[in-house]
């Protein structure tokens, strides 16, 4: 129990600081009435911890205090973090005139912040306990017992509720008053007229100070009735002012003068970068105070030592004493000397015996200490008390051994007489200097002239010895062992081989070693280094491949041919068992294969997937032709261009994807599976295969999309796109995206950049770089790391790479926003670090403007973070086909229906069209070519053409009252007209109404 208690100054112990506002911090102590030394001790330890103290960092107990000691030293304590404790004092007077607060941290018998109990001792006690400002008590109750002769203050005409906490009063910790005065009239003496009944003295001045019961509504403490004298809510035993820098005392902590609820923190809160940030102004707190620093021996606790087998360091407290803080069950009277522990260098004083002493040796038969190590007491008091043989102690430098904040605290008495000892011989030795912990040159604080290790001598072995030194400062060390003794000169100026004057064995560059190098390892490759005259080490020739020597040596020749016929014959064992056993393994697999041959068949495993059989066309690079660059990416560049197929008379447009030169294997793997991916589809709206050229640089040749990407595309012509446009391109993605369901491939990057216009109405998916086929029993693809589009993927994709067609339909939501909103960029303005938590926190992309509630729910269920709930592709194509059909009632546009008549076109197109064609009229879509169709359009001369369906091409036909809304637009394709496009250009150009002919190749 009392180790427990203990443990509550583990962050208390320190004797002699200086607050942060200056004020002198001392040790409390945790003895209860206990009497751990002499009574001459009790009162000089007493003496040494409180004086010049006015902050008590633990307990105040004044205890076995008789006749008339000077007890002055307590008139300065102002503040006890403790209890304080009077008990078994039979002096007459406690002066603790400036105790102004007993805080209550810990509290005697778990219950009482202030006890004077038993003050009686042979018809003499305690009278006076003055405590003329003591004003708060803020945790515990009052306890007064026995006090017989105790006059003042009359317990019960003190006004507790003024000084004891509320709370305190009506709770548990409820005050015990039992009085008793005794003087020879019978009567005790009264208070001052001025005090009426309530004081701590005889005179006026020692009248007890109300600074709660006389405050006005609302104070908690005041100087006074009127309500401008309330103090600071920070403030406790009263103030000066109504500031936080104007209590007499702080109730929390006291920051540089400044009453606080709690230091500063080390970390403070940043709400700009929304991140913790170091304090500057970060304070730790030390008892009721903070501070910038933490005092000495108190910045890191510790727990007691378990054991001292081997050990080097231990944190806590020292006492040697039958029942001491660290027990010893027994001190062996033949061990004279404490040599145990003779490595022990520091004793921080984290844990004190009785809450006082660091170090206390008392009534055992020791000669000397034999702490030889010890340079440091960091806190609590050193007690050296009856050890009647003990000498050696007064040549000790306590004022260098002890912390220089603790002073001269130590009790040092009743030990075996200073002359005695020296009549004895039990004096320091001569070598000693500065004191000695006992006999010997091994026991000196410090030594006169060297020290070798832990031995003072005279001088270092530098000319003569077997081991030779030298000196560093006043400490002899060794020499190299490789360093040669020379006699009447040093043989080494310092430590390692570096520093030898001369070598015994061998010097190898500036070091001096026990043989050269022979095969050591060296950047990787093998040193060789033979020995001169001079014992010198010197590189071998570069041809040698083994040890060379400087001169023959005899038997050299003979012990390598040995060494070779030796190595011969063990080749030659291994080489025979080695045939041997191949003979055998092949004798045994011969065997196996004629037993077992009808095994060697593979047993059938069928999938139940239907076979793919997509073509894959190989073309040559005389087929091709590029016309010009349309972009280039980070595999290579992409051409618009023709494919002519050999031995045909037609053109087909395509768009060539050429990789780069030097590209690693790793590129051309995945272009290639890109192209395995695109020549198994077959969907109109999905952008296919028509072959590949196998160069140097791989080819691919797909479909040309001469409109671009369809991000691009709504940007461009936002001002003449209408409802009907953007829910037809919503059905056709769709229907693209369906299809590469039905063959299980996965797409993973959606969006609106990677869908292809074929023309105004027509739109067809691509860009399978990152597309993934699923096998007949897998449902999901987990992706390794690599770039991917973060604001367009589902929430699982992002956080465990897991693709799904679900998370496909997260990525169509977020491509019919880019629609809805004509190109613009899904979260734009957050960062893609940030999405993840975004997503996971419920937000999603707004509602656009054109967008009616119906268009936006279903964005919004293709958001849903469970896969399962979003909706399939089919139950979207059900959908926006609806819509499609009544385009006004769900997409609100200005003007809709003006643009509705006409084809979002840019004239610039028709431009680059005419001037970039080669031959137009034998120009072929690649579709016809691929899938043939029949003729639309009759080859009878003087047919007018008709329109090719609403889903591929569409013509408008424009009244005289139209003409100013469009142009009239014809679409052609060119294998199934025979005119061209000059003739036909002069043809149309006599109309009253403007007319444009497009044919589509």
């Amino acid at each position: 129990m009392e180790a427990a208690r203990s443990l509550l100054f583990v962050g208390a112990v320190l004797l002699g600081v200086t607050g942060a506002l200056g004020r002198e911090v001392c040790l409390g102590t945790d003895m209860k009435l206990a009497l751990p030394s002499s009574l001459e001790n009790h009162y000089e330890t007493l003496r040494l911890l409180y004086t010049g103290c006015q902050v008590v960092h633990g307990n105040l107990e004044i205890t076995h205090l008789h006749g008339n000691p000077d007890l002055s030293f307590l008139q300065g304590i102002v503040e006890v973090q403790g209890y304080v404790l009077v008990a078994h004092v039979s002096v007459s007077l406690v002066p603790l005139d400036n105790l102004r607060i007993i805080r209550g941290s810990q509290l005697y018998n778990s219950s009482y912040a202030l006890a004077v109990l038993d003050n009686t001792v042979a018809n003499q006690g305690l009278r006076t306990l003055r405590l003329r400002k003591l004003t708060e008590i803020l945790f515990g109750g009052v306890y007064f017992w026995g006090n017989s002769h105790l006059c003042f203050p009359d317990p019960q005409n003190i006004i507790w509720r003024d000084t004891v906490d509320e709370q305190n009063l009506r709770g548990k910790f409820s005050a015990i008053l039992i009085y008793h005065c005794w003087v020879s009239s019978g009567a005790g003496p009264n208070c001052a007229s001025e005090c009426g009944k309530s004081c701590w003295g005889e005179t006026a001045q020692d009248c007890q100070t109300r600074t709660r019961i006389d405050c006005a509504s609302g104070c908690q403490r005041c100087k006074g009735p009127l309500p401008n004298d309330c103090c600071h809510m920070q403030c406790a035993a009263g103030c000066t002012g109504p500031k936080d820098s104007d209590c007499l005392v702080c109730r929390h902590f006291n920051n540089s003068g400044v009453c606080i609820r709690d230091c500063p923190p080390p970390t403070i809160y940043d709400p700009v970068t929304f991140q913790t940030k170091p304090n500057p102004n970060k304070k730790f707190t030390f008892g009721a105070t903070c501070v910038k620093t933490c005092p000495c021996a108190t910045m890191v606790t510790s727990s007691n030592v378990e054991q001292f087998n081997k050990c080097k360091k231990i944190f806590g407290s020292l006492a040697f004493h039958p029942q001491s803080y660290l027990y010893i069950d027994a001190w062996p009277e033949e061990w004279t000397d404490l040599s145990v522990f003779e490595n022990l260098r520091v004793i921080r004083g984290r844990m004190l015996y009785k809450g006082v002493f660091s170090l206390a040796v008392q009534n055992l038969h020791i000669r000397s200490l034999g702490l030889r190590s010890l340079r440091s007491v960091s806190g609590g008091l050193v007690l050296m008390y009856n050890n009647s043989q003990l000498c050696y102690t007064s040549s000790l430098p306590w004022n260098t051994l002890l912390h220089p904040t603790q002073g001269p605290h130590r009790i040092v008495r009743q030990n075996q007489d200073p002359q005695v000892c020296e009549t004895e011989g039990q004096v320091c030795h001569p070598l000693c200097e500065g004191g000695c912990w006992g006999p010997g040159p091994s026991q000196c604080v410090s030594c006169k002239t060297f020290r070798r290790g832990t031995e003072c001598v005279e001088q270092c072995d530098i000319y003569q010895g077997s081991v030779r030194e030298y000196t560093d400062g006043s400490e002899c060390n060794a020499c190299h062992p490789e360093c040669r003794p020379i006699n009447g000169s040093a043989s080494c100026q310092g430590p390692g081989a570096d520093n030898c004057t001369e070598c015994l064995n061998f010097q190898d560059g500036e070091f001096c070693v026990a043989s050269c190098p022979s095969g050591v390892k060296e950047d990787q490759q093998a040193v060789w280094k033979y020995s001169n005259a001079t014992g010198h080490c010197l590189p071998c020739n570069t041809n040698c491949t083994l040890p060379c020597f400087s001169l023959f040596r005899p038997g050299t020749t003979i012990a390598a041919a040995v060494g070779g016929v030796v190595l011969f014959f063990i080749l030659l064992a291994l080489l025979v068992f080695y045939l041997r056993r191949q003979n055998k393994l092949k004798r045994k697999e011969t065997l196996r294969r004629i037993l077992q041959e009808h095994e060697l068949v593979e047993p059938l495993t069928p999938s139940g997937a239907s076979p793919n059989q997509a073509q894959m066309r190989i073309l040559k690079e005389t087929e091709l032709k590029k016309l010009r660059v349309l972009g280039a990416g980070a595999f290579g560049t992409v051409y618009k261009g023709v494919w002519a197929p050999e031995g045909e008379s037609v053109k087909i447009p395509v768009a060539i994807k050429v990789l780069r030169e030097n590209t690693s294997p790793k590129a051309n793997k995945e272009i290639l599976d890109e192209a395995y991916v695109m020549a198994g589809v077959a969907s109109p709206y999905v952008c296919r295969l028509l072959g590949i050229c196998l160069t140097s640089t791989v080819q691919l040749v797909t479909q040309l999309m001469p409109y671009g990407c369809l991000l691009d595309y709504v940007r461009e012509n936002k001002d003449r796109i209408g409802s009907q446009f953007l829910l037809n391109w919503c059905v056709q993605i769709a229907k693209g995206m369906s299809y590469l369901e039905e063959v299980r491939l996965v797409h993973r990057d959606l969006a609106a950049r990677n869908v292809l216009v074929k023309n105004p109405n027509h739109v067809k998916i691509t860009d399978f770089g990152l597309a993934r086929l699923l096998d007949i029993d897998e449902t999901e693809y987990h992706a390794d790391g690599g770039k991917v589009p973060i604001k367009w993927m589902a929430l699982e994709s992002i956080l465990h790479r897991k693709f799904t067609h679900q998370s496909d339909v997260w990525s169509y939501g977020v491509t019919v926003w880019e629609l809805m909103t004509y190109g613009s960029k899904p979260y734009d303005t957050i960062p893609a670090r940030e999405i993840p938590d975004v997503l996971e926190g419920g937000e999603r992309l707004p509602q656009p403007l054109i967008c009616t509630i119906e268009v936006y729910m279903i964005m919004v269920k293709c958001w849903m973070i469970d896969p399962e709930s979003r909706p399939k592709f089919k139950d979207l194509i059900i959908e926006f086909s609806a819509m499609a059909r009544d385009p006004p009632r769900y997409v609100v546009i200005q003007n809709d229906e003006d643009m509705s008549k006409c084809s979002p076109v840019d004239s610039r197109f028709y431009r680059m069209l005419l001037e970039e064609g080669d031959n137009v009229g034998e120009m072929m879509d690649a579709e016809e070519y691929l899938v043939p169709q029949p003729n639309l359009f009759t080859r009878n001369k003087g047919d007018e053409p008709q329109a090719n369906g609403p889903s591929r091409h569409q013509s408008y036909r424009v009244s005289e009252g139209e003409q100013h809304l469009c142009p009239q637009l014809f679409i052609f394709p060119s294998s199934s007209y025979t005119f061209t496009l000059a003739d036909n250009l002069s043809k149309l150009s006599n109309h009253s109404s403007t007319v444009i002919v497009l044919i589509l190749t």
